[in-house]
């Protein structure tokens, strides 16, 4: 079987397609047949040493496919089953493997497998930020940079469907239309208007109450000037970078603010919190909205 691992950090080049043997599933796991894969930007993180992960290692968070063979004590799964994955262990990059059938979500007839590749990370990452991280509001208006991105696609279109008013921001003048059609009720090009200015005109001087910035260091002191009075800045990404150390006393002066930086892994860390996190995903995605 192919997979593709490395065995030192850097660019795309210490990616190498290797055959790999894949052994008879272990106690928990499910032998996959992977039909279809999900890149992410996190990806980078590992292939570049941004994240350390134990090397040599596989690469790739998120896959789909169906199961071909359950191991001991791998309940609630059969040969046949249709299942994707989002949340690791890294290794998603192969053509089949073993993996453990308690991180795995049933996919119904409704989602393709390469919709099912596509949506977990991404989508599970959607499904905190907005139900756990802070729960948006019916009638609520948020910031959310890079609204054309791959999350903020999926958020736009999930924030919409809860009755949350979006403020996007894009890059460029071509991103205006695609995040307009998914979901956001404004949009600004950070490029060419003063972000700030914009979302206290749209909310009338009174800021959001939560920002979703999976940006980094660029937007970050852009974003506290977007809240309102103790509101949240969730800065989940490190698109520009990662954030620099600030003086705590900003988030006094500018209105007693809060930060948090959330992680996709702490927010499924139980099967529990999976289960309902995956299944929240399945059905927002089956039902169309």
């Amino acid at each position: 079987m192919k997979a593709i691992r490395f065995e030192k950090t850097g660019g795309p080049e210490v990616l190498h397609l290797v055959d790999v043997d894949v052994p008879p599933p272990r106690e928990g796991e499910v032998r996959l047949v992977q039909r279809a894969i999900g890149l992410n930007y996190i990806d980078t993180y590992h292939r570049s040493g941004l994240y350390a992960v134990p090397l040599p290692s596989g690469i790739g968070l998120e896959a789909a496919g169906g199961v071909e063979a359950v191991g001991p004590g791998g309940k609630g799964l059969k040969p046949g089953d249709r299942v994707a994955y989002g949340t690791g262990p890294l290794g998603a990059y192969a053509e089949v493997r073993n993996y453990p059938a308690n991180r795995l979500v049933k996919l119904p007839k409704a989602i393709s497998d390469e919709t099912g590749a596509a949506m977990m990370l991404k989508g599970m990452t959607v499904r905190y930020l907005l139900r756990a991280t802070y729960k948006v509001k019916r009638g609520e208006t948020i910031l959310l940079h890079a609204a054309a991105g791959g999350v903020g696609l999926i958020l736009s279109q999930w924030a919409k469907a809860l009755g949350v008013k979006v403020i996007g921001t894009v890059g460029s003048d071509a991103k205006l239309a695609i995040a307009k059609a998914h979901g956001c009720a404004h949009v600004i090009n950070s490029s060419t208007e003063n972000v700030a200015a914009r979302v206290r005109e749209i909310t009338n001087g009174a800021g959001v109450p939560v920002v979703y910035d999976g940006v980094g260091q660029a937007t970050f002191m852009t974003s506290l000037d977007c809240l309102r009075p103790r509101g949240l800045l969730v800065s989940f990404g490190n698109a520009s970078g990662p954030v620099k150390a600030f003086d705590l006393g900003l988030l006094a002066a500018k209105g007693s603010l809060f930060v948090t930086r959330p992680t996709l892994f702490s927010y499924t860390s139980t099967d529990l919190d999976f289960r309902e996190t995956a299944g929240d995903l399945v059905e927002i995605v089956k039902s169309g909205k």
